[in-house]
């Protein structure tokens, strides 16, 4: 899949692409980057790309025809290279929060157009014209769209057959529908005691079902407590299963 990421900081990236797990996903080429830069579509001397805000106020407005002519740029490309026209993303704090089920569905898709704003913010006019998607990492506000575009590479990257070690480690994630939406059960290493402090007699006891057993009661009891409005969620899939289920003859 191909991710065009429009930046005016494309160094940001380059740690990202070089180093950890994810890198694989680069080097094997699942996933691949391009970075464009709306400063190389402004006119004049300076190449501006903002300017003061129309009613006044603090900051600078990201202007819509630098970032237009970026993205038409990018369709350009990507119909040059037989690829479809891509939904443009904007990461903003109006857009709907990143969950696992927005990650799944852009690590199955054909990639994106990654607006990364600045500033104060982004013409309207843009948004409105060019915009597909907004997403949104949380309540609160970054100063760039490159730290959400990281989140969102890193998490569709990981999804990518062979870029984990274990290809079943994301399964087990948290969130994962397949674990009825849950938060993941808590991990222990080696030693087995430290400062005091024993791993659960359980997970040294080699009974795979009583581990497993173990491990579905922590993932209800840690989401009943961080995150108690998981649970509707997990009722839910699990009734989706048991109907699924073949009935016994």
């Amino acid at each position: 899949m191909r991710f065009d990421i429009v930046t005016l900081f494309p160094e940001l990236f380059a740690p990202f692409v070089s180093l950890g797990v994810t890198r694989r996903a680069y080097e094997l080429g699942a996933v691949t980057l391009n970075f464009w830069n709306p400063r190389d579509y402004a006119s004049g001397v300076y190449r501006r790309v903002d300017d003061r805000p129309f009613g006044g106020g603090p900051g600078m407005v990201m202007m819509a025809e630098p970032l237009a002519l970026c993205v038409q740029a990018i369709q350009a490309s990507r119909h040059a290279a037989n690829a479809a026209a891509a939904p443009v993303i904007l990461f903003s704090p109006v857009g709907q929060t990143l969950t696992h089920e927005g990650v799944a569905h852009w690590a199955g898709s054909d990639g994106a157009i990654l607006v990364c704003g600045r500033y104060e913010g982004v013409d309207q006019r843009f948004i409105d014209e060019v915009v597909t998607h907004q997403i949104s990492l949380g309540d609160f506000v970054l100063s760039g769209g490159e730290i959400a575009a990281l989140a969102l590479l890193d998490a569709v990257a990981r999804l990518q057959p062979g870029v984990l070690n274990d290809a079943q480690s994301h399964a087990l994630d948290s969130f994962n529908p397949e674990l009825g939406g849950l938060l993941d059960c808590p991990h222990y290493t080696r030693p087995e005691i430290w400062r005091d402090l024993e791993v659960p007699a359980v997970l040294m006891s080699g009974h795979h079902a009583q581990i497993d057993l173990w491990r579905d009661e922590q993932r209800r009891k840690l989401t009943a407590q961080h995150r108690p409005d998981l649970l509707p969620l997990a009722v839910q899939t699990s009734s989706i299963k048991k109907k699924s289920s073949p009935s016994k003859t």
